[in-house]
């Protein structure tokens, strides 16, 4: 059973992600794992404790265990005690790295995260720990604004920059828009001072269609000098669901601000959930090989 990883630090930003989280998982019959990561005070490490104190750690998982519970109990009601939802504290100094061992352990396909968050802890996972995750993690991303409701997947946007990278996203992409029936509407914005706009659209779609057999996938051109503007006119015109953006390690400059300030300014306006795929991840990516 393939599986989603919601993480959480308890912050209202993050009740619409577990929200929404659950009902995918539902719709697509995979198993939810729910994790809070938490920091344990070093000083318990140290040689020479006490008895009582070396039973402190294993209450410190049974007490984030049951507040994982209380968290689901109060946002989902009795339909979070299923066979198919496991919650899962985890204990890690950082807290991006707990939830990719947790995205590891399970062979996650998808980690879900809230955007913009209140927690004091250290790292806050709906602000830094959100971006971390997206330019480290092994699966791909999604980050869900706090006001919004599931609803299934009827409209994708995926933003291309005409990259070989865009083509495995997009082909990973479609195994999940096939199970929703959806439609991938494949947009690329095209400044004053790029040239051949055009040419590359046509030479990009014939190497998308060589690889990619979904026959619901629709392209898109746009010309403006404001691409996060446009991009996100764009959302609003489609009515989009959700954006999809693939973050890439290369540093050219129309690449470093497209895939890496946009996909951070996009998760920023907060009103369109965005999935992200990273590029280095290509060949690695959990949506076969998960059991």
């Amino acid at each position: 059973m393939k599986t989603i990883l919601y993480a959480t630090d308890y912050s209202e930003n993050s009740v619409a992600a577990l929200k929404y989280a659950h009902e995918m998982s539902l719709q697509l019959g995979t198993r939810l794992v729910i994790t809070h990561v938490f920091e344990y005070p070093t000083i318990l490490n140290t040689e020479g404790l006490n008895e009582p104190f070396l039973h402190l750690e294993k209450n410190a998982f049974k007490m984030h265990r049951s507040k994982l519970e209380e968290f689901c109990a109060e946002h989902l009601g009795s339909k979070w005690d299923t066979p198919n939802i496991q919650l899962e504290a985890v204990e890690n100094n950082s807290v991006t790295q707990g939830i990719i061992s947790k995205a590891v352990d399970w062979h996650a396909y998808l980690i879900v995260t809230g955007i913009k968050g209140g927690s004091v802890l250290k790292e806050v996972i709906m602000g830094s720990t959100t971006k971390r995750l997206i330019e480290i993690a092994p699966c791909p991303i999604m980050a869900i604004p706090a006001d919004t409701s599931y609803m299934p997947l009827k409209t994708i946007v995926y933003a291309t920059d005409f990259e070989e990278e865009d083509v495995y996203a997009i082909r990973k992409l479609a195994e999940i828009a096939e199970q929703f029936d959806s439609e991938i509407k494949v947009v690329h914005i095209s400044t004053d001072k790029e040239y051949a706009g055009e040419t590359q659209m046509e030479w990009f779609k014939d190497m998308l269609n060589e690889k990619v057999t979904y026959d619901r996938i629709e392209f898109k051109l746009l010309f403006s000098d404001d691409i996060y503007d446009t991009l996100r006119t764009y959302l609003g015109d489609t009515n989009a669901d959700i954006v999809v953006m693939l973050e890439r390690e290369k540093k050219g400059f129309l690449r470093k601000w497209f895939h890496r300030d946009l996909v951070k300014k996009i998760e920023s306006y907060g009103r369109v959930p965005l999935l992200s795929f990273r590029g280095a991840n290509h060949q690695l990516f959990y949506f076969k090989t998960a059991l």
